[in-house]
């Protein structure tokens, strides 16, 4: 017997599953990328956000313990040690405009085929990620002394995100 893939317990298309399981990834990559940190900072800001996808895991939602789950499967385990490439977009706007896009397609998406429960589980889940990442690391100040925990761009990020997402 052919073993069904996870997302068709929830009727969701290949396509529609790929948008639920790449959005988490892009959140964490555009609330990094809404302020310019370098590096170190990115790093610290990756693994956090890592993490925040890998606790999905432990969500009394089902769809989002199975979306972190195949997250986890796919780019490693960061209680393994495994941590994630720094992405530095070339056009940090446009591609925060775009995570921002597929937010609302996956929003729309979540209110027609799931209840509201796990539709608001994994709205929320993104926000919390961005708030994860957000706060890895204070942004501005001399030699990592001082700086904002989170910066106005970073703010306005989440603060889109809640809004096309309605959490």
């Amino acid at each position: 017997m052919i073993e069904q893939p996870a997302y068709t317990g929830f009727g969701f298309s290949d396509e529609e599953w790929g948008l639920l399981v790449g959005l988490p990834q892009s959140v964490l990559t555009a609330a990094s990328a809404a302020e310019s940190d370098g590096t170190k900072r990115t790093m610290a800001e990756n693994a956090a956000g890592l993490e925040g996808i890998a606790a999905g895991r432990e969500s009394a939602s089902p769809l989002v313990a199975a979306v972190a789950g195949e997250i986890v499967a796919r780019v490693g385990d960061p209680e393994a040690g495994e941590e994630l490439p720094v992405i530095e977009p070339a056009d940090p706007r446009a591609m925060i405009d775009d995570v921002l896009a597929r937010a609302g397609q996956a929003a729309a998406l979540l209110a027609a085929r799931v209840d509201e429960g796990q539709a608001g589980a994994y709205r929320h889940w993104l926000v919390e990620i961005a708030e994860q990442v957000m706060t890895a690391a204070s942004s501005g100040g001399i030699l990592g002394l001082g700086g904002d925990v989170v910066s106005d761009s970073e703010r306005r990020f989440r603060d889109r995100l809640s809004q096309v997402l309605g959490d």
